[in-house]
């Protein structure tokens, strides 16, 4: 393929990426989005294995690494859960963070190419900026798959003086970098990338571990960022216009999300990277001085089968899935309950909040799978004025997106939050395990209000119950 052939080809796929993230920015569009995203990258793939730049020699080498990648990817996809994504999300950035690394140190020790002067400055430049970003988002990345998945536990690691800390691997990072650009040789020069490597690796780690589980949506989106900026980083490193376009892409887009999701959370995303807040997910917060004060009042549970002649009764029913409804694997339950409702004439509505879950839209794709319509599903501006005139709002397995302390207590971790009102309803159902906190570590007074309802047990099982007893 002559250059001017792969030229013509990564514009297109440039083309077809923008169209991809524009697609997918609405329900109806994603899958043209997909669809669009899938072809750019084929066409990118077959510019770049079949470019100029690829001698015969290496191509054997090319092809075995995308057959063994492409039979790894197969296989996760048929296997993995959709409960499952928000860690695989993670671990496909903490790949990208390394090829960076790799690319980096690779592009260092090539010597078939020889730079003097500034352009060889700039290439070192880019080579160390470059290793430094893939080895944050590589280590960041993997701890984040560990709390994700449940192997690390979501209450934040906060060591004393981690700021300064932080400042020291900083100003390390830095003199380092000084003498990697001052290296006479390559030998010499490989200490300090291996130095500030290090440094860099564990920065990642301590960055995400000091980030509470309620803040984890954010840090998927935020590492969804870093793993742009790694690709950009590569593709300067290897002169290649189309990495560092589709890089920047990536970076950008997930840079306004994680921007998108700290206002969703009434959270500064300086404040989210600093850490601290959230917990296990179960336990509340220890209580300090002057804390939230502990809800009061009296739990009413209702039954399964008192819920469906609630629903039977509704006029405007609203559906608040959470994690539990994932964990469970309830929404082709959910849309069986949906369709039947409307088959009767009630009007059925999703409320969606953007941090419900465990990573930004996991509550939308978990619902296409089911295939509830589009056009049912709101967004939580979209749906908030709706609950004073809602019979019945049913929450699967959500805690910290309903809890109206963000509302009605100053004193709470979450207060400002925005969050969706479902006590104004007439009666809400919160469907959960137990009385356990969410991921926030916030105790939620949604549980003891009069019109509140508590529905225990797996979110599953009492929902299969539920369509039994509405078609009893």
């Amino acid at each position: 393929m002559s250059a001017s052939l792969a030229t013509v080809s990564y514009l297109g796929a440039t083309i077809l990426f923008i169209l991809c993230l524009g697609g997918l920015s609405n329900q109806e569009t994603a899958r043209r989005g997909n669809l669009y995203g899938m072809i750019g990258m084929t066409i990118a793939v077959l510019a770049t294995v079949f470019g100029p730049r690829v001698a015969t020699l290496g191509l054997p080498w090319i092809v075995g690494a995308m057959v063994i990648g492409g039979a790894i990817g197969v296989y996760l996809a048929r296997v993995v859960k959709m409960t499952q994504m928000p860690e695989l999300v993670a671990f496909m950035h903490s790949l990208v963070g390394l090829a960076a690394c790799l690319v980096g140190f690779a592009s260092y020790i090539d010597t078939s190419i020889a730079f003097t002067g500034a352009e060889k400055a700039i290439h070192e430049i880019e080579i160390y900026v470059g290793i430094l970003i893939g080895a944050v988002t590589f280590s960041g990345s993997v701890i984040a798959f560990g709390k994700l998945s449940g192997k690390i536990g979501g209450k934040p690691m906060l060591l004393p003086g981690r700021h300064f800390i932080n400042l020291i691997g900083l100003l390390i990072v830095i003199y380092f970098g000084y003498a990697f650009l001052h290296a006479e040789t390559v030998d010499a020069g490989m200490l300090p990338l291996i130095v500030m490597t290090v440094v860099a690796l564990l920065f990642g780690i301590h960055m995400v571990m000091a980030i509470g589980g309620a803040d984890m949506p954010v840090v998927v989106s935020m590492l969804n960022s870093y793993s742009g900026w790694a690709a950009a980083a590569t593709g300067f490193m290897l002169s290649n216009d189309l990495l560092i376009v589709t890089g920047a892409l990536v970076g950008s887009s997930g840079a306004i999300l994680s921007y998108i999701m700290c206002s969703a959370m009434n959270r500064n995303f300086i404040s989210v990277i600093a850490g601290g807040f959230g917990s296990d997910g179960g336990s509340p917060a220890p209580k300090a001085a002057g804390a939230a004060a502990e809800p009061v009042g009296e739990v009413s549970p209702i039954l399964a089968a008192e819920t469906a002649e609630m629903l039977r009764d509704a006029k405007n029913v609203v559906i608040v899935p959470g994690y539990g409804m994932a964990v469970a694997q309830a929404q082709h339950t959910v849309f069986e309950i949906t369709s039947y409702l409307r088959e009767k004439g009630v009007n059925v509505r999703f409320a969606i909040h953007p941090v419900a879950g465990r990573m930004p839209g996991h509550m939308n794709v978990l619902l296409a799978e089911a295939k509830v319509p589009y056009d049912i599903v709101m967004e939580m501006d979209e749906i908030n004025e709706d609950f004073p005139e809602t019979d019945v709002v049913m929450v699967i397995g959500a805690n910290d997106i309903v809890n109206p302390a963000a509302q009605e207590d100053p004193a709470s971790p979450i207060a400002g939050m925005p969050v969706l009102e479902v006590w104004k309803a007439r009666t809400s159902i919160v469907m959960k395990r137990s009385m356990a906190s969410g991921y926030a570590g916030v105790d939620n007074p949604l549980f003891y209000k009069d019109n509140n309802r508590m529905l225990f047990g797996d979110a599953k099982k009492m929902l299969d119950e539920v369509l039994v007893s509405l078609k009893a």
